[in-house]
């Protein structure tokens, strides 16, 4: 696995998600200014984390997607051994 440079936008959402913060998008903009968090989002998983996207509805019935960082189900690390065992690699 990869590591984040400690000055970057992506660096500073995934500590905010491990260290078990949720976040949404106007969230991330406003403490970290991130203007978009679902390629932060991508760039986070690119690097081996299990970042998962949960849609609710907010008070205001906005429909809204929170950020959470899990641990991968064991359907998506079986697919990856069985990935490896084929000779696909990134």
């Amino acid at each position: 696995m990869k590591f984040f440079n400690p000055e970057t936008k992506t660096y500073k959402v995934f500590n905010a998600l491990y260290n078990g913060d949720t976040l949404t998008q106007s969230e991330a903009t406003k403490r970290f200014g991130v203007k978009n968090l679902s390629a932060e989002a991508s760039r986070i998983r690119k690097n081996g984390y299990a970042v998962y996207a949960n849609s609710r509805t907010a008070g205001n019935g906005v429909q809204v997607t929170e950020y959470v960082l899990g641990k991968p189900s064991r359907e998506i690390v079986a697919l990856g051994y069985k990935a490896k065992a084929m000779g696909i690699t990134l």
